[in-house]
Order: structure tokens, then C-alpha cells, then sequence
């Protein structure tokens, strides 16, 4: 794969809708056929003709491609290099590049488009997954994991925050309030671009997670390899969790309704008495019984059987203690924490 730094900018012809399944990290988009109109040459390429769609294409293109240099290119420098790609490396990008050629510009087409970069990112994060040593931070919900790692981020440590990558916090309960899940392409290309900076002689602090984090996978030899890693576990008091949590899922206690529906989706679990109570305290205001609730009756058990089954040396972690939930606490919290050997 081609070294994307070396240009001074990575263009995305492809429809918005493809670009925000995924793209390039850095890509701009401008597309030389927006979704209808791509949509409406492919009905002409399948109910009439290739020749037929590609004539109506190309004038489409161009009118697109002449809108761009307008709106967007027209004061960049004779030496602006760009790099051009579409789906398969064709007729849409090699349009593009094409006119900024003849223009004057070092443009180049980036061979394969994004079929070849999408391979080379599956591939890289096969080879990654044996490359990196991780250390799990472990730990019961509430325990401030997410907290511990921009702590560690901040001292400049590797950090793979896989919650924040795939935008949910991992549980039930841990959809964004304000923003949807990226497609797995895009978490894959996230997860690739975040790896691909790391030194793979240095260690890769991780979050305990399962084998999805909401709807997203985690590649699967890179979740062996996580599995494998040394753990340290979190611990704190379960006052400390209530209140964290609460802190942390404040939209689900202005927004009742929602968070009924989400515990009613685990009725099959614990049967509908239980869950009944479960929303009737959320009903009546009463958060904190609900939340030590919630810990003790459902997370701190399927917590405990899912770390102790999946990884390997959880039976010999090191343990550390969270005393409280000011930055102070978390500063010494993670000072232990790379003090370990």
C-alpha cells in the first residue's frame, strides 16, 4: 500500500453513501456522482445498456468534476499532489485524476481504489494481532476502565480504546445518546489506523471486552491475542460504581422511557417480575436502588463468568484499588499502574 503521507491531500470520488460506510482515513469526498445519480445510472446500465449508462455518466461526472475544481481546487499551488481513488480504482476516479492532470497537477490514481486499500487493512490487522503484547485492564462495571485509559493516554501510553472507536460503551446499556455505531468496515479501518502508529515493543493497554462492543466485531485473531494479554484489575466500592455510573448515564435518567425498553430487551434473562421492578424504580425516580440493582443482579455475575472463561491469565492478575472518582484518584491510579512490572 502506497504511503498516504506523501500527498498533500487523498480524494474520495465515490457517492457520500460509500464514503460514509467507510473510507480512508484523512479522504475528503468529493463525489462525481452523488447517491441518486449513481442509483440512476446503474438502473440504466442494467435495464438498458452499458454504452447507454455510460454516455448519461459521463456527462454527470464532468458537470460534478467542473463544480468541484470550482467550489474547491481553484487556489491550489501548481505543486499540489493529491491522490485519487473509487471503488475499484476505474472510471470514476480515473476521470478525476485524469482532468487534474491535463490541468497541471501531480494527481495520481490510486491503483485498486478502495477494494485494494480494504484488503491491505485486513490484512495488516492479521498481522498486528501477533505483533502487539496488550495488557487487559479488567474490572466489574462502574469501576472507571474507560476513566484509567485516557489517563494512560495522557501519559503517553499505547492505548487501544476499543469503546470509543466503536462508539458504545459495551453492555446493554452502552449505546451513544447522540451518535450511531460506524459500519464494521469503518471500525476495522479505525482500529488499523490506530495500530498501524503503535511500537509493537512497547505494550497496548486494552479494556476487557467481548467478542462485540454493540453490533461491531472485534477481528477475530485480534481478539485471541487480547484474550492472551497479561490482566490488572480495577476495584472499588460499590458506592463508588453507583455513582460513576450514574454520572456516566445521565441521558438514561432524563429518558426513562428508553431506558425501560432497554430493560425490558432482558426479560428472557430474568423474567418479567423482575424486570417489572427494575422499571418501576426507574418510574419512580429511584436510581440508586436501581443501579446497585443492576450491578449485583446482572452485571457483576456475567461479568465474572465471561472474564474468568475467556482470559488466559486473569487467574494471575495484579489488583488495584480505585478510592474515589476525583482526578486525583485516577492520577495515582494509573502512576501504579505503570509502575507494575
Amino acid at each position: 500500500m502506497v504511503d498516504f503521507s506523501q500527498y498533500d491531500a487523498i480524494i474520495d470520488t465515490r457517492s457520500p453513501a460509500e464514503f460514509a460506510l467507510d473510507h480512508i482515513p484523512g479522504a475528503v469526498n468529493y463525489p462525481v456522482l452523488n447517491n441518486d445519480e449513481r442509483a440512476r445510472i446503474g438502473t440504466i446500465y442494467k435495464n438498458d445498456s452499458a454504452f447507454a449508462a455510460k454516455k448519461i455518466g459521463a456527462a454527470l461526472v464532468a458537470r460534478n468534476i467542473a463544480a468541484h475544481l470550482e467550489s474547491h481546487f481553484l487556489a491550489f499551488p501548481y505543486t499540489w499532489r493529491p491522490l485519487i481513488y473509487c471503488w475499484r480504482g476505474g472510471e470514476r476516479s480515473g476521470a478525476f485524476t485524469l482532468i487534474l492532470q491535463r490541468i497541471g497537477w501531480k494527481a495520481e490514481q490510486l491503483v485498486g481504489g478502495y477494494q485494494a486499500f480494504r484488503r491491505h487493512v485486513i490484512s495488516d490487522l492479521n498481522e498486528f494481532a501477533g505483533q502487539f503484547s496488550f495488557v487487559v485492564i479488567c474490572g466489574m462495571t462502574g469501576t472507571g476502565k474507560t476513566r484509567l485509559l485516557a489517563e494512560l493516554q495522557k501519559r503517553q501510553a499505547q492505548v487501544l480504546d476499543l469503546e470509543g472507536l466503536a462508539m458504545h460503551r459495551g453492555s446493554v446499556l452502552g449505546h451513544h445518546p447522540i451518535a450511531e455505531q460506524p459500519s464494521q468496515k469503518s471500525f476495522e479501518t479505525a482500529l488499523w489506523n490506530t495500530l498501524r502508529l503503535f511500537d509493537p515493543t512497547k505494550p497496548v493497554y486494552v479494556e476487557s471486552e467481548s467478542k462485540k462492543v454493540g453490533g461491531l466485531h472485534i477481528p477475530d485473531l485480534l481478539m485471541a491475542r487480547i484474550r492472551d494479554g497479561s490482566c490488572i484489575e480495577i476495584e472499588a466500592a460499590i458506592e463508588l460504581r453507583v455513582q460513576w455510573l450514574m454520572d456516566q448515564y445521565q441521558h438514561f435518567l432524563i429518558d426513562v422511557p428508553t431506558l425501560e425498553a432497554k430493560l425490558i430487551s432482558l426479560t428472557a434473562r430474568y423474567g418479567r417480575v423482575r424486570i417489572e421492578e427494575w422499571c418501576a424504580a426507574a418510574q419512580a425516580g429511584e436510581f440508586t436502588w436501581l443501579v446497585n440493582a443492576l450491578l449485583v443482579q446482572h452485571y457483576d455475575s456475567a461479568y465474572q463468568q465471561s472474564i474468568e472463561r475467556n482470559f488466559t491469565h486473569y487467574g494471575s492478575k495484579h489488583q488495584l484499588r480505585l478510592t474515589a472518582l476525583n482526578p486525583v484518584a485516577f492520577n495515582a491510579l494509573a502512576d501504579q499502574l505503570l509502575a507494575l512490572k
